[in-house]
């Protein structure tokens, strides 16, 4: 079976992923104004995929023997989008990290099968680092629009 330090970094991504679902909805329903009107869908999608990705953890931890964490991170709103966005591209590069380590220990314990929902997971959370680093480009204030608008 699978070790304590395994265990420890899934039990960790469950909690991340908790925080992040919250925290992406809770951006979703609070964000305002015209370039919120234009993100707020993005917030919600992922969202949904991060709780995704707590489930599946919390499957695979359980599969384990392990017991599944139930509390998130701590959770960051934010009060603009600029804020939201930037600790959004923060925390999902924080997950690469705490993946890309995850996926080597799995190699290690010859956990196939943990090794490859990490990978799949990981190359979520690239896409998500991504569309945040996207949605940031050229927003030097919050109260900066793109042009044309």
């Amino acid at each position: 079976m699978a070790t304590k330090k395994l265990l420890d970094i899934l039990n960790k991504g469950i909690a991340r992923e908790l925080q992040v679902s919250i925290q992406y909805m809770w951006q979703h329903v609070q964000v305002t104004g015209i370039m919120g009107a234009v993100v707020q869908d993005t917030f919600k999608e992922i969202a949904i995929t991060e709780m995704k990705h707590a489930e599946a953890l919390a499957e695979r931890l359980s599969y384990l023997n392990g017991i599944p964490e139930t509390k998130p991170d701590p959770i960051f709103v934010g009060s603009s989008l600029r804020e939201m966005l930037m600790q959004d591209q923060i925390n999902e590069e924080e997950a690469i990290q705490l993946y890309k380590k995850g996926i080597k220990v799995a190699r290690e314990e010859f956990d196939f099968v943990t090794e490859h929902l990490l990978v799949k997971i990981l190359s979520e959370e690239e896409e998500h680092v991504d569309t945040f680093g996207r949605l940031l480009v050229g927003m030097t204030s919050p109260f900066t629009q793109p042009e044309g608008i």
